[in-house]
């Protein structure tokens, strides 16, 4: 594998196809603008000039002559790096993978004041790696499960920068850089990965050049833990074991994620008697119990609260129940103070002690999509193991079978992922999980009227999913794979070969069949349920 840069024929002459799809121009990735020495031309919109081997590629993907760019690396693959790819994605007109990680976006703005505080005083832990930004080294930290960079954003013609996720960052202001897996063009005939984002700026396009041939990969490359695993293990988790693993193991837990994620799903799937409080709804005097005066006995008795009451039911049958404390970073600060005592403590009000048997879960969403959330205090965000929940729809189609989801919608997520959660704009319907759940219960109690799904998911989404049905036609052949091959295949490929083979199964099951049965029971069953889907329609 070797880094270089595009040549200006790759790119406006005969040109590559990749490039003829997405067009020449190149998003700014966070990195990019906070080290590019901005001379007040240099960004349009979300673009930025970025370098070719001779001359470059202007903000709006031409060839003029520009003084300040970026750098957008692209990887020329050697026979064998096509097994180093991570998950693809394929939207019927380009293929992006993953490979590698960089520190090219901003850190989720809930981590921040804790990232802040923790460098402030020198206690972030340090990994004694590091990765070469702007001409300097820069030490790679870690905080929980993310590793971070801190760099100090560059003088600019306006005096601040706008970042990705809005945020806007004045001179001379630390800034916290996550390292996230980097996303890549897939030119699969020319043998080449192109970023997806001009990632860095900060260098003359001959200090870029050297950077990129004798320091990029490096930096880019996921380190290999050395490890003796004779007296400890390191098992495969995903979200639902490691909630199941810290419920057992008695910490409390925190999931971070966005509205539709599947947060509280989660929960009912490890219990589903779980206790769900929504902290939005709720006050200190709520959730400490009541305080009356008893005229009888002159005296000031404290009433136990209604949900203790109902959780000491709960956990009669000595197994473990979960305390599902919702929205909590949407509580107020007074409600925050009052579930952190209950937390630390395992009481409530200093009076009445949790059952045994009881474990606590709490949940809320990010900053950047409620108005109303805050962050949670350090001590309280101290107490918890974070999950962060991702859904994509390798996770979320297990969980769509298991709740017989509609297949129309099941078969266009399973070929065109992005549309999984699209923006929310306040203006019309958008898409996420839990509206997709929504738009198969209409589909389903409509007799599958495309029609019907605009409100639900936005119009854009909605017309994309009629084209693809509308378009869609018969494969002429399944194609022979290895076992090898298959042992290969990314969860979305394998999924997108079983709807394949759905669509020849009428004419073709015992070959699709065949191929269903080497491709493991988890697809098999997702061929199975949608066939019997598909013949009730």
């Amino acid at each position: 594998m070797k880094s270089i840069f595009l040549s200006p024929e790759q790119v406006f002459g005969q040109g590559l196809p990749v490039l003829e799809t997405v067009g020449a121009a190149a998003p700014a990735a966070d990195l990019a603008l906070l080290t590019a020495e901005d001379d007040g031309f240099l960004v349009d919109g979300r673009c930025i000039n970025y370098f070719l081997s001779k001359g470059v590629v202007s903000r709006f993907g031409t060839a003029d002559p520009c003084s300040v760019c970026a750098a957008r690396p692209v990887l020329r693959l050697d026979e064998g790096d096509e097994a180093l790819l991570g998950r693809r994605q394929n939207d019927g007109k380009v293929t992006i993978v993953e490979y590698g990680q960089y520190p090219y976006t901003v850190l989720d703005e809930s981590m921040r004041s804790l990232a802040q505080r923790e460098y402030a005083r020198g206690a972030l832990h340090n990994t004694e790696r590091t990765v070469y930004v702007a001409g300097n080294d820069r030490p790679v930290y870690r905080l929980g499960a993310k590793e971070i960079i801190c760099i100090t954003a560059v003088p600019t013609q306006t005096g601040f920068v706008h970042l990705s996720d809005g945020t806007v960052v004045g001179e001379g202001e630390d800034v916290f850089l996550e390292m996230r897996p980097v996303r890549w063009l897939y030119d699969e005939e020319q043998g080449l990965l192109i970023s997806c984002m001009a990632l860095f700026a900060g260098l003359t396009r001959e200090e870029a050049e050297e950077y990129l041939q004798k320091r990029f990969l490096s930096d880019v490359a996921v380190p290999e833990e050395d490890a003796d695993f004779t007296d400890f293990r390191m098992g495969r988790h995903d979200e639902l074991s490691l909630i199941r693993a810290y419920v057992e193991a008695n910490i409390p837990v925190f999931l971070h994620g966005l509205s539709g994620d599947g947060k509280s799903d989660r929960v009912r799937q490890i219990d589903p008697q779980a206790l769900d409080i929504e902290l939005v709804n709720e006050t200190p005097e709520t959730i400490n119990g009541r305080a009356v005066y008893n005229e009888t006995r002159s005296e000031i008795v404290d009433i136990k609260p209604v949900w203790l009451i109902k959780l000491e039911e709960l956990c009669q049958d000595g197994k473990l129940h979960i305390l599902f404390f919702d929205e909590l970073t949407n509580a107020t600060k007074q409600t925050q103070s009052v579930i952190f005592k209950i937390v630390l403590e395992r009481f409530v009000n200093n009076r009445w002690p949790l059952p045994s048997n009881a474990r606590i879960v709490a949940a809320g969403n990010e900053r950047s999509e409620s108005s109303a959330a805050h962050d949670l205090a350090e001590p309280l965000f101290g107490r918890f193991a974070h999950i962060y929940i991702r859904t994509t729809v390798e996770n979320w189609m297990p969980w769509a079978v298991e709740h017989r989801m509609n297949p129309f919608v099941m078969e266009f997520l399973a070929n065109n992922d992005l549309y999984l959660r699209t923006p929310y704009t306040g203006t019309e319907g958008n898409a996420d999980p839990r509206r997709w759940e929504m738009a198969s219960r209409v589909l389903d109690s409509s007799g599958n009227d495309f029609a019907l799904l605009g409100p639900i998911v936005g119009q854009e989404t909605a017309e994309a999913f009629v084209r693809f049905f509308k378009t869609r036609c018969q494969l002429e052949s399944l194609g022979s794979y290895t076992d090898e091959e298959l042992a290969k295949m990314s969860v979305a490929r394998k999924y997108q070969l079983a709807q394949q083979c759905l669509q020849l199964s009428s004419t073709r099951k015992d070959e699709a069949i065949a191929l269903m049965n080497r491709l493991g029971g988890e697809y098999l069953a997702w061929f199975e349920y949608m066939h019997r889907r598909k013949a009730d329609v």
